[in-house]
């Protein structure tokens, strides 16, 4: 006879299963962001990144490079976030603002790299690939929804 305290799915065994259904969504959610964010630290602690042939092409290499991963890292946050955040504009004024404050964070702690040094027009670069990223995901958002054929009326 069980407890009358716990009805179905509420009984202990079943929250066990629950919680680890839980850490695994979380861990599949968060652990992409986490990584990238981790190469972008490795990467940021190199005292002597490799240069591309010609300081023209060098510069435009890197930060091309910063806006892309700034980008990618603000998508990884808004695809662990969605769940949490209904509002789709909110979500992505949350996204950018984390995306910014890695940043800040990230050039923070170049500054304390041999050889490196934290800037912030990289800052203004990465925020622009953080923003750009969730422009471009407002944009494909409005096109799906352009595109969706209008259900009849009942």
């Amino acid at each position: 006879m069980h407890d009358k305290r716990y009805s179905g799915s509420d009984l202990p065994e079943n929250r066990a299963g629950r919680s680890r259904g839980a850490i695994g969504r979380l861990l599949w959610r968060w652990l992409p962001p986490l990584v990238w964010m981790g190469l972008i630290y490795f990467f940021s602690a190199q005292p002597d990144l490799p240069s591309a042939p010609g300081p023209w092409l060098d510069t435009v290499i890197k930060k091309s490079g910063h806006a892309l991963s700034y980008g990618v890292l603000t998508c990884l946050y808004r695809r662990a976030l969605r769940p949490h955040i209904r509002d789709s504009r909110t979500l992505r004024m949350v996204c950018v603002g984390l995306g910014v404050a890695y940043a800040l964070s990230d050039e923070y702690h170049q500054s304390f790299v041999p050889g490196r040094n934290g800037t912030l027009l990289d800052v203004l670069i990465d925020s622009i690939g953080a923003s750009g990223a969730m422009l471009l995901d407002r944009w494909l958002a409005n096109r799906r929804a352009r595109s969706r054929p209008v259900s009849a009326a009942r």
